[in-house]
């Protein structure tokens, strides 16, 4: 039999490569192009407080928030924004252009609503929780008309101030690509050409606890952010190494896992480590800087000691890396910067 012709054969595999781009809709891999001198641009959120502090007793008009000596909301935000715009060098500013305050307790997803007396059984501990434990989003979305609200750039995103078992997620996204944000994106919600943000806060829990919040949000945009690069160009993956999990490797760990901790939550561990978190200063012109850290470098335990610190590491300056901006905080702050 006669060789196959270089014609013929080139013939067969332009066929081939035309009848297996039929079954991937994949588009073809662009090296990303680097742009150094790119501004950093100022992410400036416009954000809805609303504020869930029904009456308990009618006769006093006494608030949950007062009858249980917890936290004032106002308290809680303005310190909490101070701490975001020291810890993102000024990079994500926030403002509050209009609090709504509820009487009431949230209702769930399934149309339960506590009255005042039971929930006090519950906070308590005289009877159970009500299950499912979550509220209804698409309720409190329609009836404060957030949707049309964000669509008209009045807002730009939600915080939900509440207490325990009020059934609201650290945070979560909604509108047309809402994806993961350290929880299931809100349904019904892709007819909303912008995506947004909704925080869940409790004014029985502090300042610490609300970065806490914010930090879970940051890695779920992050992590969505670098989810299509190469495991040599995830930048997100090396910043958060913490040595349990790379051994001598450890960078600047995750909101759960400082440097050194050994489980969730060890911010207090006085165990030394080599560390390159300060290299992160350098971003993203690294110069191998590694020293030894305990938890004298964030806080000795203190929970917004530690997340502030976490959060003041993450990049914030000009120009790209491997496609992705230089200032993280234009993604976390405004999720629409994600790329789809």
């Amino acid at each position: 039999m006669a060789p196959q012709s270089a014609n013929s054969s080139s013939s067969l595999w332009d066929l081939l490569r035309k009848l297996f781009a039929r079954f991937t809709s994949s588009p073809p891999i662009t090296p990303p192009v680097d742009n150094l001198i790119e501004p950093v641009k100022i992410i400036s959120s416009r954000v809805l407080l609303v504020v869930y502090d029904p009456v308990m007793d009618p006769g006093t008009g006494t608030k949950l928030s007062t009858m249980m000596k917890w936290n004032r909301p106002g308290d809680l935000v303005s310190a909490f924004i101070q701490d975001i715009l020291q810890a993102s060098h000024g990079m994500a500013r926030y403002q509050v252009v209009e609090r709504i305050e509820l009487d009431e307790l949230p209702t769930q997803v399934d149309g339960f609503t506590y009255t005042p007396q039971n929930y006090l059984s519950v906070i308590n501990n005289n009877q159970p929780a009500h299950t499912p434990p979550m509220a209804d989003y698409n309720a409190i979305l329609s009836r404060l008309d957030i949707g049309g609200r964000i669509t008209k750039r009045e807002i730009d995103e939600v915080w939900l101030f509440a207490f325990p078992y009020a059934g609201f997620y650290e945070s979560t996204m909604a509108g047309a690509g809402a994806f993961w944000c350290n929880a299931p994106p809100i349904t019904k919600t892709a007819n909303n050409a912008r995506r947004f943000v909704i925080m869940g806060f409790s004014y029985e829990r502090g300042v610490g606890e609300m970065l806490e919040s914010f930090g879970h949000r940051a890695e779920s945009i992050l992590e969505r952010t670098f989810s299509k690069c190469s495991e040599a160009t995830n930048l997100f993956a090396k910043f958060t190494r913490y040595d349990k999990k790379n051994p001598g490797l450890a960078e600047v760990g995750n909101i759960h896992f400082a440097p050194n901790s050994t489980r969730d939550y060890d911010w207090n561990n006085q165990r030394m480590v080599l560390s390159a978190c300060d290299d992160w200063y350098n971003f993203p012109n690294f110069k191998g800087v590694k020293k030894m850290v305990n938890a004298a470098e964030w806080g000795r335990g203190d929970i917004r000691a530690h997340h502030t610190w976490w959060l003041k590491h993450l990049p914030h300056v000009a120009g790209r890396t491997s496609g992705v901006h230089n200032n993280w905080w234009q993604y976390i702050a405004n999720p629409n910067n994600v790329p789809s």
